[in-house]
């Protein structure tokens, strides 16, 4: 398996973040401190890592109130306009994803559905919406769809409960 997270990779992202990232034991840490807005953050990148009982790649995010981890890395995007670095994971036609802003700002989509990213955004509910979106620009780095990841998703199965 290609390793995700090349030292050039490193400085793509380090040149849109604007931080000078730091190393730390096997992982690189960036950083992220916004006054202005009164934002900051921590950016970890473990390049491979134990998770369970595989290795692989490892994102964590550090705020002043949340601790998020996106596990198997698969691959990321960044944008220099945007001012930010969007890494992906995908498991079983599902994508979960992290948004890391220059600014110190921080989005988590998790269990979109692939399929969702092709499609028409104007048809999606405003809840959704944004998710696909944003995850839309990670379809250059994910391996092509199979025939049978095009379909549509499967309906909610709804569950009923019998009284003891």
């Amino acid at each position: 398996m290609t390793q995700i997270f090349s030292d050039k990779d490193i400085k793509k992202i380090q040149k849109v973040l604007k931080v000078v990232p730091q190393s730390s034991g096997s992982a690189v840490r960036f950083e992220i401190k916004s006054p202005q807005l009164g934002r900051s953050l921590a950016l970890e990148i473990y390049r491979e890592i134990d998770i369970g009982s595989r290795q692989g790649p490892l994102i964590s995010v550090y705020t002043s109130n949340a601790h998020l981890q996106l596990h198997f890395c698969t691959g990321f995007v960044t944008s220099e306009l945007l001012g930010e670095v969007t890494f992906v994971g995908e498991s079983d036609g599902t994508l979960s994803g992290l948004t890391i802003e220059r600014e110190g700002g921080c989005s988590l989509y998790a269990n979109v559905d692939r399929a969702m990213l092709s499609g028409d955004f104007t048809r999606l509910g405003p809840e959704v919406m944004l998710s696909g979106i944003a995850l839309s620009l990670t379809e250059g780095v994910l391996p092509p769809m199979g025939p049978s990841s095009r379909t549509s998703p499967r309906p909610s199965r709804s569950r009923t409960r019998r009284k003891a």
